[in-house]
């Protein structure tokens, strides 16, 4: 395994890190402002092994199939992790994380089925765009989490921005249909010829 597909197996096992660190306080009674500092530094940790391995592996030729499978699984583990977190903190609409939680089973579960026929899927525009919605709706939803914790009494402010999030919300799980909507779209005439 080279390097590139090492870093992103390590977000393998920060994802569930992230998920006991930011359930711990409540768990335990642990203190909040630790762990919070604890959380942001994992999702940077998470975030930014994301970036490396690409640049990694794009910089000196080490681009592998494991990688191209490894990468999105990973993606999407760490990305359903935040989700989880948010939607049992009440911060994002539970029906909202169950129609991209969905949506991520669906696509996987047609990936698994062309990919046994040694059909390959290229991503979409919608999975591009829905990819960008899911990692700013992740952001700006841990940074709430973050803020709520973190600062005294409860300003104006911090209210505004929690009543504008589920919004970003709703627009990363339209997003998410439209893109698994376009894949079906794509997969049909392969899943058409395969029962032929």
């Amino acid at each position: 395994m080279n390097i590139p597909n090492k870093i992103t197996v390590s977000r393998l096992f920060m994802a569930p890190l992230f998920f006991i660190i930011y359930f711990l306080p409540q768990w335990t009674g642990v203190d909040q402002t630790l762990m919070t500092w604890l959380l942001i530094i994992v999702y940077i940790l998470i975030e930014g092994s994301d970036l490396l391995d690409g640049i990694i592996a794009r910089k000196y030729h080490m681009v592998t199939d494991l990688g191209k499978v490894l990468d999105p699984f990973s993606d999407v583990l760490s990305r359903m992790t935040y989700f989880v977190c948010l939607a049992f903190s009440s911060i994002m609409p539970l029906w909202v994380f169950l129609i991209i939680l969905y949506r991520e089973l669906g696509v996987t579960f047609l990936r698994m089925i062309l990919m046994g026929e040694g059909v390959a899927m290229a991503a979409s525009i919608w999975g591009k765009f829905k990819a960008v919605l899911y990692a700013i709706s992740a952001i700006l939803g841990i940074l709430y989490s973050v803020l709520i914790r973190m600062v005294e009494g409860a300003p104006r402010w911090l209210a505004i921005y929690g009543t504008v999030l589920p919004y970003i919300f709703i627009l990363a799980a339209v997003a998410s249909v439209l893109s698994f909507l376009s894949y079906l779209r794509n997969a049909i005439p392969k899943l058409s010829g395969m029962t032929r």
